[in-house]
């Protein structure tokens, strides 16, 4: 089998995925690596999988296994496969999928018990990260509310390592009507804050209904009226001398207190 080189029209029209405009024009995206690529083929999504003879190699069951379900499996050249790629040391693997977030009321409607929604969230790689971590606590969904990052850009699909294919992902701009939407579905608002009312340790009670956690952007936090909007402001308490946390690590922090509470006695 000949390999498709970098000028091939398919790996062409491929490659323009890696830009926002055409992943909307086309409704698709590129996953990357092993953990993304599997995930992606165990829901359904994938249209076409291109390797490298590299990425073959390491990955042979993984590639066989998609062909035995019929999906197109295209074996491309190094430079190819560098085009495809978007890491310093590309895996050899990326495969065409269809974009994956669904409307909120999708969400809503499913009666979700853990929900993160990040506001106005602009670091890919954070995004990804928060997604990871809402599938590893049993989340029910995340909804990108505001002016945020496209949850199929590539950083945030590598960081998302494969789980952005098991929770459902929804953007809406206007956050007042995400926000009034979420209470009217009966889930509270919780806010992170440093100064906020509720301590993170005092609020098991909390969890136990359906939550949904508002996380602020990265450099400038949560919008004081967002946070108003909350039902309750909830505080991580630090007991030792660093004076904050990055958003993914608190978020880490707060989903997990937020599950272990859910999944009590399980």
């Amino acid at each position: 089998m000949d390999a498709l080189s970098e000028r091939n029209p398919r790996v062409v029209s491929a490659v323009k995925l890696h830009r926002a405009p055409h992943r909307r024009k086309a409704g698709q995206f590129l996953a990357e690596g092993a953990n993304s690529v599997t995930a992606a083929l165990e829901t359904g999504r994938v249209r076409e999988l291109f390797y490298s003879a590299a990425g073959a190699t390491r990955e042979h069951e993984l590639v066989a296994g998609a062909a035995a379900e019929g999906v197109r499996t295209t074996l491309v050249s190094d430079r190819a496969a560098q085009a495809l790629g978007e890491t310093v040391t590309p895996p050899g693997l990326v495969a065409v999928c269809d974009l994956l977030d669904v409307a909120p009321a999708a969400i809503l409607d499913a009666a979700p018990r853990i929900l993160a929604v990040p506001v106005e969230m602009a670091d890919p790689g954070n995004a990804g990260t928060l997604i990871r971590v809402v599938d590893a606590v049993g989340g029910d969904g995340v909804i990108l509310a505001g002016d945020s990052v496209d949850p199929h850009n590539g950083k945030t699909v590598r960081a998302a390592a494969g789980s952005m294919f098991h929770v459902p992902i929804a953007r809406s701009r206007d956050i007042g009507a995400t926000l009034d939407d979420i209470t009217a579905a009966g889930v509270t608002i919780l806010a992170t804050a440093a100064d906020g009312e509720v301590d993170l340790d005092d609020a098991d009670e909390l969890f136990t209904g359906p939550v949904a956690w508002l996380f602020g952007n990265e450099a400038h936090g949560l919008d004081p009226a967002v946070a108003a909007r909350a039902d309750h402001r909830v505080r991580i308490p630090i007991r030792g001398r660093a004076e904050s946390l990055n958003l993914a690590t608190a978020a880490s922090i707060c989903l997990y207190a937020n599950s272990r509470v859910r999944f009590r006695g399980r």
